[in-house]
């Protein structure tokens, strides 16, 4: 029917799916999440007093996590003072979303949506935010003008996500990270582990830097700053499929800062 919005990617469908499937996997790091008080970020906790990821004093500020899931950043934000939406493309994530912040008494409103094509009007928030949410599992030729376009003026975008590295040494099969190129870079975009024989995931997304910086001037983000986070010495073992020995010797994670111009 005319004047009907376009159905959403497939991916968007797919990844809903897979999420919805692990959301048990991921009640018990909210629920740890959500008790801390100092905020610590990515695969590797890297504390906040280090990245510095959100304005101290949030009093007064619209903010809005992009794919929340259990909404423990939302949660952070709240208590410092933000008045703050989470939406999330899997209804069991927000389901764990919703019971946490009653139990800490953290007033939210939480949306079943997609990053890529929000509810929400033009220019609605002072900031937003996503830590392996959006920038991850959203295309960023949708989400990132999406992001922009419920901005208001000076407003900022600050996400945390894989590093295209970390994409271009991650195995077809969905194995751990290693030490040779498996894809090629400068076609960086799509990366299908929905049908891998063990342990098959959903649809992900990156860009090589390039393309990342191409997309912030075209769209009307200033870049602030860029983070490669390395994992501490005392981190061990491996961290979905990261060994934290390859992750001491290249950027596992990148953390973009912009603000709307």
């Amino acid at each position: 029917m005319v004047g009907e919005p376009d159905a959403p990617p497939p991916h968007v469908a797919l990844n809903r799916r897979y999420w919805d499937a692990t959301a048990a996997w991921w009640v018990e790091r909210g629920e740890r999440e959500w008790e801390r008080r100092e905020p610590v970020w990515g695969i590797w906790s890297i504390p906040e007093s280090e990245l510095r990821l959100l304005p101290e004093d949030m009093t007064g500020l619209d903010a809005v996590e992009l794919g929340c899931g259990t909404a423990y950043v939302s949660g952070w934000m709240a208590r410092r003072g933000a008045r703050v939406t989470g939406i999330d493309n899997s209804a069991a994530q927000l389901a764990t979303a919703r019971r946490l912040a009653e139990r800490h008494g953290v007033a939210l409103t939480l949306v079943h949506g997609d990053a890529e094509r929000t509810p929400f009007a033009d220019a609605s928030f002072d900031f937003a935010i996503s830590e392996y949410g959006a920038p991850i599992w959203c295309d960023p030729y949708a989400w990132v003008p999406e992001a922009h376009r419920v901005l208001r003026p000076g407003g900022r975008l600050v996400f945390m996500g894989n590093h295209p590295l970390l994409a271009l040494c991650s195995p077809v099969d969905g194995g751990d990270v290693g030490y040779r190129l498996e894809r090629d870079y400068f076609s960086l975009h799509r990366l299908d582990y929905s049908a891998v024989a063990d342990d098959p995931g959903g649809v992900e997304f990156n860009l090589p830097f390039s393309g990342w910086l191409a997309l912030f001037a075209r769209v009307g983000f200033e870049v602030e700053e860029l983070l490669e986070p390395r994992a501490p010495e005392t981190a061990t073992g491996t961290e979905f499929a990261v060994p934290a020995e390859w992750a001491r010797r290249f950027p596992s994670e990148q953390v973009w800062k912009l603000r709307k111009r």
